[in-house]
């Protein structure tokens, strides 16, 4: 992963907790409305994904445990982590993509309300994503995946060859030669492995998005009210297919590309769809980037437009995050994937405790209070959601008191503290586990290997219970906590 060059090292502490008379009179643990339902505080843990689902997209009893160990916290919303829209195989990530998914959801959304005392309201995130391949073997490359062209003939002065030839000719040059002779698509799905864009709009799969993706967004929608989540947050974010379209890189010339007005239309095409499959008394709301942090990307006055539109439209919620892109990502080993969070966006989106003078935490607050400024000046209300490293209740009732968000989110520190919430309405924050910011779980992630803490994946791994990851050596679930415990 990226790292800021400076490398200064960083170490979370909290200097001073707040007593629970204090806690009781803190705008974090009041309440908010979002659009039909109410949170009864400001809390919120963004979606994350753990990789607890089978190749099916099922809601397993370790999905079921995840949630339910979450909502032990009683945070003032959980989101699930993306869940996919498309009836397609996409490893074990949730789907949520047929009605056959409705029974398993509720068993979940069943289980988030008994853990939390129906204290914990839930959403589920809906998200699309565009096909990526794995970086090949170069041999394989040329003899099976590359489209021999008339201008790799005239390029090797091979126009009468056989294409075994052709293909023979290309694996035997240099990796100079090579860039020279392959056009910039063919060198990055070399490099990286091919990945659809946007913009292919050659690719009548790519091209037809507009029409195919509001009705696919609207089922699925309709299945997680049918199941009984409180509300859905569309993805809209980081490397995926909602947030490609909002992207400045989108150069899309069919009215759904080019300046922002064309950029946004797509996103709340589908926003619609679903609001017109739910209802108006059903939340909806997104998730997308205050900023994207790559070249020629996406920026805050983007952000605050996109955000004035979808208040306009009705949206009960906005969320934001911050990068996350393919277009800066490290090239993936041989056999892998590219991760879009190995970049400097990525490192934006999770910033660690190796970092610059700005530091790991807070990093999306001043884009974030930008954006919510933009849209109170026009005239909104919709509740905002920040978060990027906020694990101190100072930091985040700040954030409220000066108007610079709604909703706090907490991912990686209620990761590694489950009962953060409930431990600080206690007046017992001293005994919070504190996140260190060493991003052992993003690295988990980028394998695609279940999602523990190092803080607490090798604690009582005897307990009574206990589930072990598929390594056998980590437990999937933070030990329970007892007031005046370490845990």
């Amino acid at each position: 992963m990226w790292k800021p060059p400076q490398r200064i090292k960083y170490q979370t502490a909290v200097a001073h907790w707040p007593t629970k008379d204090t806690v009781g009179r803190a705008e974090l643990f009041s309440p908010i409305n979002l659009g039909s339902i109410e949170l009864q505080q400001r809390t919120w843990i963004p979606a994350m994904v753990p990789w607890r689902s089978n190749e099916a997209g099922e809601v397993t009893q370790d999905v079921i445990d995840w949630y339910a160990r979450f909502a032990q916290g009683k945070p003032g919303a959980i989101v699930v982590e993306a869940t996919g829209i498309r009836d397609i195989p996409s490893g074990p990530l949730l789907r949520i993509s047929d009605d056959r998914y409705i029974e398993g959801l509720r068993r979940l959304v069943e289980a988030v309300r008994e853990a939390s005392g129906g204290q914990t309201r839930l959403l589920i995130q809906l998200i699309d994503f565009l096909n990526i391949r794995r970086r090949p073997e170069p041999q394989k490359y040329f003899e099976r995946f590359l489209i021999i062209t008339p201008e790799h003939r005239a390029a090797l002065n091979l126009q009468n060859a056989s294409e075994v030839e052709v293909r023979q000719a290309l694996a035997s040059l240099s990796d100079d030669d090579l860039e020279n002779i392959l056009t910039a698509r063919e060198w990055d799905a070399l490099q990286f492995g091919a990945r659809d864009r946007v913009t292919d709009l050659g690719n009548r799969l790519v091209a037809d998005l507009p029409q195919t993706l509001p009705p696919l967004f609207a089922r699925a929608a309709m299945r997680a009210k049918n199941a009984g989540f409180d509300g859905v947050e569309l993805h809209y974010a980081h490397a995926y297919t909602m947030s490609s379209f909002l992207s400045a890189t989108n150069t899309r010339t069919d009215g759904y590309g080019g300046e922002v007005e064309g950029r946004v239309r797509l996103p709340l095409e589908v926003f619609a769809a679903v609001r017109a499959s739910v209802g108006a008394d059903y939340t909806v709301g997104c998730r997308f980037l205050s900023e994207e942090i790559i070249n020629e990307g996406s920026g805050t006055d983007d952000a605050c437009f996109f955000a004035k539109a979808f208040a306009e439209a009705g949206m009960d919620f906005l969320s934001l995050s911050r990068g996350g892109k393919f277009d800066d990502a490290k090239q993936p080993r041989v056999g892998a994937a590219a991760y879009p969070y190995t970049g400097q966006s990525g490192y934006e989106c999770m910033p660690a405790y190796l970092s610059d003078e700005q530091g790991p935490w807070g990093r999306n607050v001043e884009p974030v209070a930008k954006i919510r400024t933009s849209i109170r000046e026009a005239g909104f209300t919709t509740p905002i959601v920040t978060a990027g490293g906020i694990y101190s209740f100072d930091q985040a009732e700040s954030l409220l008191s000066d108007q610079k968000a709604d909703i706090v989110g907490f991912a990686r520190q209620a990761l590694a503290d489950p009962d953060w919430f409930e431990k600080v309405r206690a007046g017992r924050g001293s005994e919070v586990i504190l996140c260190r910011y060493s991003n052992y779980c993003e690295g988990l992630d980028q394998k695609h290997k279940q999602v523990t803490c190092e803080l607490w994946d090798r604690e009582k791994l005897n307990e009574e219970g206990v589930i072990l990851a598929t390594d056998g050596k980590r437990r999937l679930t933070a030990p329970n906590w007892m007031p005046g415990s370490a845990r």
